[in-house]
């Protein structure tokens, strides 16, 4: 960004940037889940995770509003399905003695911003 704050790429959105360290904590927690979840719930929760900062990329690079929100809206849905994801690691043998605190913490940040920015481009 620039002194007067303007963004002129997605790299600039803090949205973004949080997503991106959401990706990461999300492949470190998953490495600790079994090696018969690789094609199962590692897998899906890796492609939410990483739906989200590219689908806030994209949006931002197609330069319209209209096709901003969209994306931003796939983006949203993303996290919600991670979210759910994340709710059933948390129930299963496997998964139920690791620590979620930095990822459920990351990710509700991240869907309040992208609330708040969708809320914003509607107005």
């Amino acid at each position: 960004m620039t002194e007067n704050n303007t963004i002129y790429s997605y790299k600039d959105l803090i949205v973004w940037q949080k997503a991106i360290t959401l990706v990461i904590e999300i492949y470190t927690l998953t490495n600790k889940f079994p090696k018969e979840e690789i094609y199962g719930l590692t897998s899906q929760m890796r492609r939410a995770a990483i739906s989200i900062p590219s689908n806030i990329a994209e949006g931002r690079r197609r330069g319209s509003k209209k096709e901003f929100h969209q994306f931003l809206l796939i983006a949203y849905g993303s996290g919600a399905e991670l979210e759910t994801q994340i709710e059933i690691a948390k129930k299963l043998p496997f998964g139920n003695n690791l620590d979620y605190n930095k990822i459920d913490s990351l990710l509700i940040e991240i869907m309040k911003m992208l609330n708040k920015i969708l809320s914003t481009l509607r107005s």
